[in-house]
């Protein structure tokens, strides 16, 4: 019997679901508005799933697919870390977000939201902002990350720095056998929301910095705040001979062409997804580069958003998101008893906890 593209597409997503441990994968289309949106649910073990919501104008809805798989993955292995007591999960819409946004559109996201009944929460991501959630949450309840005004936690980026300020100290811990940063020169790529709270406490604990940013004017005002920092075109950042590599911006700069040009001891920053696959860990690994793993290092602005969820504590939140340091030295621990990259031991840290967990529990029901 002769498979349709239609029947082909079904049996290849529940392959991939099968191959990475997805439980659901949900599929939204709104009649009124034309919102288009994807939810996925990776691992509900350790809770209801939890993981922002990313509005990109993807190229096609397989592209969406894709792009929604992994980050939910990713999710679950952030929140395992991170000790929160919460899956993984993620949402996507299809739609250019500077131009199709619109409060009917993001209230029709909310009441797809609604009808998974707990099962995920979810709040700004790429793309997304805390005024889409505020039309969303007129139709659900499950939101993090909204403004402080509207009963949220506030800017996450503040916190997220922090983790990553903990994370490079954690790292220059291991490699230096103290963890302070003074004198240390530390290469940071990407001076957006947090990148430049980031620098501030790099700058005040007394590290030599040079940083890049693609957009001119968030490089002008970090030096007019900073003026003792040097800074580099985008693309020569690579090749700046320091201690630690920062990179908060894009995704994917640890790759084939980066590696080779590094100068660095350790690779340690808030962008997500940092390597471009798992083999570039394999390869920093075998080059003596010591590699914080994103999902652990940028999991401070993920402790904030779970922490609404408990009737939110500034303290508390900081006080979890500096065990972050502690985090790292394990994995650092793990990967040297084993001789295993960085990443790996991560994963193993995570994947060990989730099946003691569900041997008390299993899926999330809501």
């Amino acid at each position: 019997m002769l498979l349709t593209e239609e029947q082909k597409m079904v049996l290849d997503l529940f392959e991939e679901m099968k191959e990475h441990g997805h439980e659901q994968v949900i599929f939204n289309y709104d009649k009124a508005t034309g919102m288009k949106s994807i939810v996925a649910i990776h691992d509900t073990t350790l809770g209801p799933a939890l993981g922002g919501c990313r509005m990109w104008d993807y190229e096609s809805t397989d592209e969406a697919l894709r792009d929604v798989l992994r980050l939910s993955k990713g999710m679950t292995y952030k929140c395992g870390v991170s000790g929160v007591t919460y899956g993984g999960g993620k949402a996507v819409i299809i739609g250019d977000p500077k131009s199709e946004k619109s409060d009917e559109l993001f209230q029709a996201f909310g009441s797809f939201i609604e009808t998974l009944k707990g099962r995920f929460y979810t709040g700004t991501d790429v793309g997304t902002v805390g005024k889409d959630f505020v039309s969303a949450a007129k139709q659900t309840s499950y939101l993090v990350g909204l403004p402080e005004e509207y009963g949220g936690s506030g800017n996450s980026a503040i916190i997220t720095a922090y983790g990553v300020w903990k994370a490079i100290k954690a790292t220059a811990k291991e490699i230096f056998g103290i963890d302070s940063l003074a004198g240390r020169k530390i290469a940071v790529q990407g001076l957006g929301k947090v990148g430049r709270f980031l620098v501030g406490h790099l700058h005040d604990e007394g590290a030599e910095l040079v940083v890049t940013d693609i957009f001119e004017e968030n490089v002008k005002e970090v030096l007019e705040q900073y003026p003792d920092i040097e800074a580099v075109e985008p693309l020569d950042i690579y090749t700046v001979e320091c201690d630690i590599f920062s990179p908060n911006a894009l995704g994917a700069v640890i790759n084939d062409i980066s590696i080779p040009k590094l100068k660095c001891l350790a690779v340690a920053g808030a962008a997500n997804n940092v390597l471009a696959e798992e083999r570039h860990g394999d390869m920093l690994h075998q080059k003596g580069i010591l590699y914080a793993p994103d999902y652990v290092a940028n999991a401070g602005g993920l402790i904030q958003v779970a922490d609404e969820l408990h009737d939110y504590s500034r303290e508390r939140a900081f006080k979890n998101a500096s065990m972050i340091y502690d985090i790292l030295g394990k994995i650092y621990k793990i990967s040297k008893n084993h001789d295993i990259p960085t990443y790996k031991a991560a994963n193993i840290l995570v994947e060990e906890k989730i099946e003691k967990i569900s041997r008390i529990q299993s899926k999330y029901r809501g």
